[in-house]
């Protein structure tokens, strides 16, 4: 049986840690949105202790770099820098991760907010329930109760998703 050497142990854990960062870089860079911790466990089978650092490390070696590694509570986020979103938004055209009559309810609802969900509904039509319900889950709208409909706002994440300043938009 061949000699374990310290050396050839630091090599193998060197080794590893460079599977592991690289696992957890794959996993951000495809996914496109937040992933949790535990996302990230479920993913890369990674030991929570060792993936935060990795998560700090990376986030770290990109700092100076065309992505940047963001993290938001106990999630965590591949994207662009805030320099290159203009160029990418510009690259960006066709795919989306919605729909066109998504986007045209969302940039609705973005341009005029706050406003009814009743007046959405009357102008987009039945649809635009589907399309609220899914922006809500994921966070980039508050539904408030008014009456017998409902108040749509953006949220801070919103902002944040399409790297918007609040100053833009009006109503907040």
């Amino acid at each position: 049986m061949e000699h374990i050497t310290e050396k050839s142990i630091e090599e193998l854990d060197s080794e590893i840690e460079l599977q592991n960062s690289r696992k957890i870089e794959a996993a951000l860079f495809l996914s496109g949105k937040f992933m949790t911790i535990q996302e990230l466990i479920t993913i890369t089978d990674i030991n929570p202790i060792i993936l935060k650092k990795i998560l700090f490390d990376l986030k770290d070696k990109y700092k100076d770099s065309g992505i940047k590694i963001i993290q938001q509570e106990d999630s965590w986020k591949m994207d662009v820098s805030d320099e290159f979103v203009d160029m990418i938004n510009r690259l960006a055209t066709g795919s989306s991760e919605f729909t066109k009559a998504e986007q045209e309810t969302l940039a609705m609802i973005a341009y005029k907010h706050p406003i009814k969900q009743s007046v959405i509904i009357k102008i987009r039509g039945n649809k635009a329930y589907d399309h609220i319900k899914k922006f809500t889950d994921q966070g980039l709208l508050n539904k408030k109760r008014a009456g017998h409909t409902s108040e749509l706002s953006l949220t801070e994440k919103f902002h944040e998703y399409f790297h918007m300043s609040k100053e833009f938009s009006k109503g907040e």
